[in-house]
């Protein structure tokens, strides 16, 4: 056997190095690093994309508000160099624009020389390298034009339609179109057709139809003909113009071109007119794309130019426009917006080295935060290790030893515990033992004794007389009184002892205990008195079992008590809700003293002695089993050291308290408090 218990002891040496190492992955700190980085990444990643998509969202609203200012600045800038031939005088234009969007506005040449710039003096910090725009009204920024124009129909065309240069009507000619102009559209009112007249750049008026449908102006007598006669000055600026795109036609070997009024070429085909038989208007060739857009009939079709010699004259017209209308327009300017405080455009560029600064940044997050979780996952996981170490040595029989309080946190407490735990435990183990050698002393004495008569009557020794039975029974009686205590023992903790409570009077009961232990008494010279009022204190109980409780008490009462001394029963009531006459004891307080249990109240039940007393030292030990003032354990001076152990037991299955005072030399009082009758619990 104690091979076997030797090997089973070696196969559970590895079993514990086993769980001492607890893979990573299962263990409490993997598990709070896990889910620490886990949190930290999806934090990281959701404060990038939230961060993102709200620095986009700004970034594009201002954007788009700067666009549309710069937008505005940049027309109204273009439409003074379409009309001037100079920037001479642009500085008030550019500071109103400049209050007006809050922005800082500078024009330079092209060679940055400064024309203008709202911010002066101190406050003008050097212009960025790159401009804004370049405003030239002859090579016009299509995109800035379109969302600048305001309805003006720039559409592609890469000259401005306010540079009109040498085209421009003389104030003369311009009243004296009007005048023609608002007859014609007197006339075209009186027919039903609503028109008004609109004044283009030139300062050329033309009639337009409202809903843009001008082929409803030719079944009139309205003639407009008349507007689109061209005046000297338009006639000579255009022949100055032929002249010039003449001159690029030649220059690539081609003929030359007659441009027409609106600045079209070829004949004109013949188309007829609604509602007027033979009647015939010209239907003009298409102009250029960079023909002006108030040169332009809203009514011509303008087919795409597919011709190699159209795509010529074309390119020849605009080459001899610009060439025509750069002294009449100011000179390239090189344009800069910013804010007041002297910034460029605000943009986000999410560049490699602006992604590697957030990988960065997101990474210096996510190791601050597994670092951090790393020693307070340790901090947590060692006070863990220390208790599962003492565990298991405490598992495999080892003597148990306390684990360090770290503090008042949960792990602390539950060290504390653990602590309480081993103690209580090491204690029990030891009264465990203490107790397996009493009851081995206990029954030894009796088996010995029996087995010792037994075998001096088998040697021929004793004779087997009444005296020799009387002896054996003594002892047999005396081994079963011990095992039937063992039992009650082992019910009462358990859980398992029954009770069958019924009404019982406690005088009767005393009178019976002291009349079953009159004898012993008388035989010891110890005086039994009972003293109980009559009729005296009810309560329900078992009367059996209480009987075996307060017989227990008067046993050790009598044995310890000397010749000549005595030895009172005494019951009353303690508490204020009692009536009837009653005995009080000598403890009992004046508010208790007087009445019986009438339907409630605390039964009391005292046992005093006038006996040697118990020491203080050993007093709260009086009702451990097998406890014994004398060390001995001889027969002699006491019995088995169970009795009161009973006694504590039954009083507490009946829901009451056993209490002990004792002065040594004086003699000594045990005290049964029980509840009154319908306290008892169930059985």
């Amino acid at each position: 056997m104690l091979r076997e218990r030797g090997g089973g002891a070696r196969q559970q040496e590895p079993e514990r190095v086993h769980r001492a190492r607890l893979p990573l992955r299962r263990s409490l700190l993997g598990r709070l690093l896990a889910v620490s980085a886990l949190v930290a990444a999806c934090s990281v990643a959701a404060t990038a994309w939230i961060a993102v998509q709200t620095t986009s969202g700004a970034i594009k609203q201002e954007q788009g508000q700067n666009l549309t200012a710069d937008a505005r600045i940049y027309d109204t800038l273009l439409e003074y160099a379409a009309r001037n031939p100079t920037w001479d005088g642009v500085g008030a234009t550019v500071r109103k624009l400049a209050r007006e969007s809050g922005r800082r506005v500078a024009l330079t040449t092209q060679g940055r020389q400064p024309l203008a710039d709202s911010a002066t003096g101190e406050t003008a910090r050097a212009l960025p390298p790159q401009a804004s725009a370049v405003v030239d009204p002859l090579s016009v920024d299509t995109v800035l034009a379109a969302r600048g124009a305001e309805g003006q129909g720039t559409g592609a065309d890469r000259i401005d339609p306010r540079a009109v240069g040498p085209f421009r009507l003389s104030a003369a000619d311009s009243r004296a179109l009007r005048r023609t102009a608002d007859d014609k559209v007197a006339c075209l009112n009186r027919a039903g057709i609503a028109s008004d007249v609109v004044v283009g750049a030139s300062g050329r008026p033309r009639v337009q139809i409202v809903g843009n449908d001008p082929e409803r102006a030719l079944g009139t007598r309205c003639d407009l003909a008349a507007l689109d006669a061209p005046t000297r000055s338009e006639r000579k600026a255009l022949d100055a113009l032929t002249e010039l795109a003449d001159a690029c036609l030649k220059r690539q070997g081609r003929e030359g071109v007659t441009l027409n009024n609106d600045l079209s070429w070829g004949d004109p085909a013949p188309v007829a007119v609604p509602g007027e038989p033979g009647a015939l208007v010209p239907r003009p060739v298409p102009a250029p794309r960079d023909a002006p857009a108030e040169q332009a009939a809203p009514s011509v079709e303008m087919p795409e130019l597919t011709g190699e010699r159209d795509r010529a004259i074309a390119s020849c017209v605009g080459t001899a426009r610009s060439e025509q209308l750069s002294s009449y327009v100011a000179s390239p300017a090189l344009l800069f917006i910013g804010d007041e405080g002297g910034a460029t455009l605000p943009g986000f560029d999410l560049s490699p080295a602006n992604t590697a600064r957030i990988a960065g940044a997101a990474a210096l997050v996510l190791a601050l935060t597994v670092g951090a979780s790393v020693f307070a996952g340790a901090r947590l996981v060692r006070p863990l290790h220390a208790l599962t170490g003492a565990a298991q040595r405490m598992r495999d029989g080892e003597q148990p030893a306390s684990v360090p309080v770290s503090g008042d946190d949960e792990v602390g407490r539950l060290a504390a515990a653990f602590n309480d735990m081993s103690a209580h435990r090491a204690r029990l183990e030891e009264q465990r033992k203490a107790m397996v050698s009493d009851v081995a002393h206990e029954l030894r004495t009796p088996l010995s004794n029996i087995r010792g008569w037994l075998e001096a009557a088998q040697d021929g020794l004793a004779d087997p007389d009444p005296a020799f039975v009387s002896s054996l029974l003594e002892e047999a009686v005396l081994l079963q009184h011990i095992i039937d205590d063992l039992q009650d023992l082992a019910a009462a903790d358990a859980g398992a002892l029954r009770l069958h409570p019924e009404p019982v009077e406690v005088r009767e009961l005393l009178g019976q205990v002291a009349a079953a232990h009159q004898a012993r008494a008388e035989n010891a010279g110890v005086t039994l008195a009972v003293t109980a009022p009559a009729p005296g204190p009810a309560l329900s109980a078992d009367p059996v079992r209480l009987r075996q409780a307060v017989g227990n008490l008067v046993s050790n009462a009598v044995r310890h008590t000397p010749e000549g001394g005595r030895v009172t029963l005494r019951a009353y009531v303690a508490g204020r809700d009692a009536s009837g006459p009653y005995a009080p004891g000598p403890n009992a307080s004046e508010e208790g003293r007087g009445t019986a249990v009438a339907g409630g109240g605390t039964v009391v039940i005292e046992v005093t002695d006038t006996g040697s007393g118990i020491p203080a030292d050993d007093l709260p030990h009086v009702f451990d089993r097998f406890w014994r003032a004398e060390k001995s354990r001889s027969r002699r001076t006491g019995g088995s050291g169970l009795g009161l152990a009973i006694v504590r037991k039954l009083v507490e299955a009946h829901g009451g308290t056993v209490e002990a005072t004792s002065t040594e030399g004086e003699g000594s009082t045990f005290a049964l408090r029980l509840p009154g009758a319908g306290g008892c619990p169930a059985p």
